[in-house]
């Protein structure tokens, strides 16, 4: 399938708490420019990127001040209180057949990988970037308690991926996928696994594995090394 306008989806309502900071952690800066404006930078720069939607929270104050909200292609809709609340708002806003959704705290994705998604997924179930690198033995557990449990088996270890962002799929199948999953009360964490649930495979497109969720400090140290390093 010859690659159209794709538009992007952003949720960036949460609160980013585990960061500590004043802030919430996608308003926090690396080298000099905001995370989020930083991921929004990405797609902006992928010529198949339609719109750029970005969901917010309800008081979100601090989104106006940064020049990305002044981008034409930039669209602002209201998130909600989970993850998939705030990906629903943002595909309801999508207007092309393909949506991709991405972590708007992660900045340091390969345009190459999301090119290499788009290219690899648009004729499948949706795909998203994911990376292997599992290298101990897995056990699935038993009931966790007091800090102990029981090994029911070990799990092979090259079935077992990481699952990253951005994630591909048709916005109409993953906005009904997602709307089932929160009427049954299934857990989703991601819109792969809503995906899942409705009975879709989607594909799993290597990625490389320095596209990282920042989460903890130390992540941001590491984003802030990586963008010291690239070229002006």
């Amino acid at each position: 399938m010859a690659i159209e306008k794709i538009d992007v989806v952003i949720p960036a309502a949460g609160a980013g708490r585990r960061m500590g900071a004043a802030v919430p952690k996608q308003y926090l800066r690396i080298a000099g420019r905001e995370i989020l404006a930083r991921t929004a930078d990405i797609f902006l720069s992928l010529p198949f990127a339609g719109r750029i939607i970005i969901a917010l929270s309800a008081d979100d104050t601090l989104f106006d001040t940064l020049d990305t909200a002044a981008n034409p292609r930039v669209v602002q809709v209201t998130g909600g209180r989970e993850r998939s609340d705030s990906v629903l708002a943002g595909l309801r806003a999508s207007q092309t057949e393909f949506t991709l959704v991405h972590d708007a705290a992660r900045p340091m994705v390969r345009p190459a990988d999301i090119e290499r998604l788009v290219a690899l997924a648009l004729d499948d179930d949706g795909g998203i970037l994911a990376f292997q690198s599992v290298r101990d033995t897995i056990k699935l557990a038993d009931t966790v308690s007091d800090g102990t449990a029981r090994s029911v088996r070990t799990e092979p270890r090259e079935l077992l991926w990481h699952a990253l962002t951005p994630q591909l799929f048709r916005t109409g199948l993953l906005i009904k996928a997602l709307e089932s999953a929160s009427a049954k009360g299934l857990p989703v964490t991601d819109e792969a696994s809503a995906m899942e649930l409705a009975g879709y495979r989607p594909r799993l497109v290597s990625s490389d594995p320095g596209n990282i969720k920042i989460t903890e400090p130390a992540d941001l140290a590491a984003a802030e090394e990586f963008f010291r390093h690239q070229a002006p």
